[in-house]
């Protein structure tokens, strides 16, 4: 997430203040680090503030006409806040600020809210826009959702045949692993006591971000051996470059290399990894890959009633509720400068709404491509960029199928590569599936089953060819991947499709305004790489 507010420039923010209008630099998607952290303390204290959930969602035609132009000489603007993208991390941006009295107005341009983190209707079925259960966000407005608890986190189908539960329970998990690789019993409760201790050592810390010394600093003076343990994974590096500090963190294939040596678990491990962050267990911070593998049985996973869509609606009522806006079909085309400073929006109709702060929920990439196009990149971005590259975007298929064609014991969330270690990152090489009717019957017809299938596809592969083309390659894709599928897990699946719907890459630059999926970087600590595939996160 990008913050911008009267300073010389646009930057990102590490961190906030209390203070209403002096939001600090934080990294593209800081709120949902933030959750994470925020979620552990407020297991040991009650959030004061409260959104009530009776609130309407639409926003009165009224109060949009009014917000005119201010003066911006004299500072007098109507808004406090413009947050550009209503996705997770812009609700719970503007929930937050808005529960501590600012004027929030958040500008979308779809018709609902939610981003990646929404949901769709067709014929009877609820599809969720993705693989995000993010609803820790509500806890910390002090909303709560419904949830049904999921006994399995995700089910691993992996090359010559190794399946592997990760169940909710972690002694089940852990027994379960070493029934497969009994030989390196130690190695496994090694590696995943050294995740705990990690695990531990955040949890006992109201951490804000990791990658401000200062703060490290004072809580040191509180925690210090939990600040020592942490320690021990941090590097702290200086670059030459840049002229600034950067943490450089021991990665969880190091550490995993140390105990385990059965090239087959490292395996494993690497695709524990990269349902974490994307990429390999070599390139997945220690920190990181700790939080998730353990995070994941500390409170286990739950899936809210009526589907994901229902946190970012929860969330968007509660804004309204506090006195704030949200304004859909709003397509923001620019950023407006003004003597080097953030000070309103225009939209694509010619609309300008101006504020004192400015955050845009749009990646990096399109905030300072196209919402800036045309200004001085600040320096700050210009060492993100040297760091950062971007991820392949994904391919969705939602399916409606007859409920006979599963298993009555199958899971919930699913991780399938069948045949070769190597693909694991490749484009279509692994599949994620998201089964949630396994949890909430409602969310389709009935006697009918819901499947989310995903795996990363690149943008480059589906720019110029022709409609006819594109449409012949989006079903034979599909095709493909429903077939490997079928063969692994659900024999008949073809013919038991009563529903079917492929996302490529361009659709989804369509509906979230990205070119592109997350950012991939080097393995530097930053709360980029906390971006979780949502399926992996427990529920407040």
């Amino acid at each position: 997430m990008l913050v911008s507010h009267p300073n010389p420039q646009l930057f990102n923010h590490h961190h906030k203040n209390k203070k209403l209008g002096t939001l600090r630099p934080t990294n593209q998607n800081q709120s949902l680090l933030e959750l994470g952290f925020n979620r552990w303390s407020q297991r040991r204290r009650r959030c004061n503030s409260t959104v009530r959930p009776q609130s309407v969602l639409s926003v009165d035609d009224k109060v949009l006409k009014s917000a005119i132009k201010a003066d911006r000489n004299s500072n007098d603007y109507r808004y406090d806040v413009i947050i550009i993208g209503s996705g997770i991390g812009g609700l719970v941006a503007a929930t937050q600020l808005a529960v501590k009295g600012a004027r929030v107005l958040v500008l979308e341009k779809y018709v609902i809210p939610g981003g990646s983190s929404g949901f769709y209707q067709r014929d009877g079925y609820t599809f969720d826009g993705n693989l995000n259960l993010i609803t820790q966000a509500l806890a910390a407005v002090g909303c709560k959702m419904q949830v049904i608890p999921d006994p399995t986190t995700v089910h691993f189908h992996l090359p010559r045949n190794l399946s592997v539960q990760v169940h909710r329970e972690y002694s089940e998990f852990i027994t379960e692993l070493i029934s497969k690789f009994p030989h390196e019993k130690q190695g496994i409760l090694k590696f995943y006591g050294e995740c705990w201790k990690i695990f531990n050592a955040l949890n006992s810390l109201e951490l804000k971000s990791l990658e401000e010394p200062i703060y490290l600093f004072g809580q040191f003076f509180k925690k210090p051996l939990e600040c020592l343990t942490l320690g021990c994974y941090l590097y702290l590096n200086w670059s030459l470059v840049s002229s600034e500090a950067y943490y450089l963190p021991q990665n969880a294939g190091d550490i995993a290399r140390k105990f385990i040596k059965d090239p087959e678990l490292l395996s494993f491990i690497d695709a524990e990894c990269f349902i974490v962050s994307t990429v390999n267990a070599a390139q997945t911070p220690m920190i990181n890959a700790s939080m998730v593998l353990c995070d994941r049985h500390f409170g286990g996973i739950n899936y809210p009633v009526g589907g994901v869509g229902g946190i970012a609606k929860s969330l968007a009522k509660g804004l309204v509720d506090q006195g704030s806006e949200i304004l859909y079909k709003a397509n923001v085309t620019n950023i407006i400068m003004e003597g080097g400073k953030a000070v309103g929006v225009r939209l694509s109709d010619g609309r300008e709404f101006f504020a004192k702060t400015i955050v845009s929920n749009a990646t990096r990439w399109d905030t300072f491509g196209k919402l800036l196009k045309g200004e001085d990149l600040p320096k700050d971005e210009q060492n993100f960029q040297k760091l950062y590259v971007k991820a392949p975007s994904f391919l969705s298929i939602h399916m409606g199928v007859k409920a006979e064609i599963l298993p009555p014991d199958t899971d919930c969330h699913h991780f399938v590569l069948e045949d070769n270690w190597t693909s694991l990152e490749k484009p279509y090489g692994s599949i994620f599936l998201s089964i949630p009717t396994i949890l909430d019957s409602s969310l389709a017809p009935k006697g009918r089953h819901i499947l989310h299938i995903f795996t990363t596809a690149s943008m480059e592969d589906w720019k110029g060819m022709s409609q006819e083309d594109y449409e012949a390659k989006k079903e034979l894709v599909a095709e493909e991947i429903i077939s490997r599928l079928e063969n692994k897990l659900f024999p008949g699946l073809k013919s038991s499709i009563v529903f079917k719907e492929v996302g490529t890459p361009k659709t989804h630059r369509r509906y979230l305004a990205r070119d592109n999926g997350i950012e991939k970087s080097s393995p530097v600590l930053d709360a980029a790489l906390l971006r979780l595939l949502g399926w992996l996160r427990s529920l407040a």
